[in-house]
């Protein structure tokens, strides 16, 4: 039995017809990667000519897993398992939060923070928050992950920057971490796993963030805007984090819990 390091490498879901009972079954007798299986001449109660067809879906997996193509793999994975791109397109993740002046969708954006693993990027309102510049520094990005940014940060970015967007595979955290049990905004589940944040913002609430905002737009308070963006950069940053231990989780309970193996 051969461990893959990540778990695209396990995954035969994307195939048609292979939902995780038969990805299961595959895994209990000892096909548990693509080479496994490529290189397997007969499987039990899989005919000849699927092999055959199957074993070109990994072919061709393989090649666009070389290439670094996430939108291949977002076209054939349910939403439930794109959780699995995590690790295989980490080097090219952006962990993404804005802040706005409310919580509407048509709330003004002020501030887009984007992490790009090593650092971040704050784009500000009236600076250098654009949707050229959004698109710079999106479009280089295989894989996008939130925390409830498919209900409400991409949503508020199309429709404030239409066209500007690139539309690029996405993991948002808060439906994966409520499938781990978690549930509740991102402070409060940073403090049930013990993930700390600077003491100068680890107390402060979106609300914060809004009356900072005005503090620098309307007064000009140099040090609100950095207070602000110290906290947006927080969030971004631990999403990191958080899609670290989430990825680990589900990778033991959907792989290990059947291999016996470790993440």
């Amino acid at each position: 039995m051969t461990i893959a390091t990540w778990m695209l490498e396990h995954t035969f879901v994307h195939m048609p017809g292979v939902g995780h009972a038969t990805e299961a079954s595959l895994w209990k007798i000892g096909l548990t990667t693509w080479a496994e299986f490529l290189s397997a001449s007969k499987i039990p109660r899989i005919s000849d000519e699927r092999k055959t067809m199957m074993d070109a879906i990994l072919l061709e997996g393989c090649q666009r897993l070389r290439e670094h193509d996430s939108c291949y793999f977002r076209a054939r994975l349910a939403e439930r398992h794109m959780w699995r791109l995590l690790r295989d397109f980490k080097a090219r993740t952006i962990y993404l939060d804005i802040e706005t002046t409310g919580i509407s969708l048509r709330s003004p954006v002020t501030v887009v923070g984007i992490h790009d693993g090593t650092r971040t990027h704050s784009l500000v309102k009236g600076r250098d928050l654009t949707g050229p510049n959004l698109e710079s520094i999106l479009s280089t990005a295989s894989l996008l992950v939130t925390y409830n940014g498919k209900g409400f940060d991409m949503p508020v970015l199309r429709g404030q920057f239409p066209g500007w967007i690139p539309d690029t595979p996405h993991v948002d955290l808060r439906h994966l971490l409520a499938r781990l049990g978690h549930s509740g905004g991102l402070k409060a589940i940073e403090r049930s796993l013990d993930i700390v944040r600077d003491h100068r913002v680890e107390m402060m609430t979106g609300a914060d963030a809004v009356y900072l905002w005005r503090l620098w737009e309307r007064q000009g308070k140099a040090n609100a805007l950095d207070l602000l963006l110290e906290y947006n950069t927080a969030d971004c940053e631990n999403l990191k984090t958080l899609a670290d231990y989430a990825y680990n989780k589900m990778r033991q309970q959907t792989f290990g819990a059947l291999t016996g193996r470790k993440p």
